[in-house]
């Protein structure tokens, strides 16, 4: 009777662990606020192969974001929060830049990202 027990405890336990395995693999979401002339947080790191989802969000005015070698492009409405899935592919340093005119500061809104093994 016990190792009956024992054995429908573990069976369950394991399903629980997988369960949870699951539920553990969503995207790492990094909340990023465009305001003139700049992002915040300036700068993210990320992981080779690690999806993670971008929350971008505009304060005051239009702005966008373009990261070229990722393959990242999106315009960001004042008050709105546009969600970027993203799974980097490759390492390096890129360079994100705001693709939206948005001021004399416009050219000097950028987002460093940084990919990682």
């Amino acid at each position: 009777m016990k190792s009956r027990i024992s054995i429908a405890l573990l069976a369950l336990l394991l399903s629980l662990a997988s369960v949870s395995v699951g539920q553990g693999s969503s995207a790492r979401r990094i909340e990023i606020t465009a305001s003139r002339f700049s992002y915040n947080p300036s700068e993210i790191t990320l992981k080779k192969g690690e999806p993670v989802t971008l929350a971008l969000t505009s304060t005051d005015v239009t702005h966008g974001l373009s990261i070229k070698e990722l393959g990242v492009k999106v315009e960001l409405k004042k008050g709105q929060t546009e969600e970027v899935p993203l799974t980097p592919d490759k390492t390096g340093v890129f360079q994100g830049k705001c693709s939206h005119f948005c001021g004399k500061g416009h050219g000097s809104m950028i987002l460093a990202v940084n990919v990682v093994e």
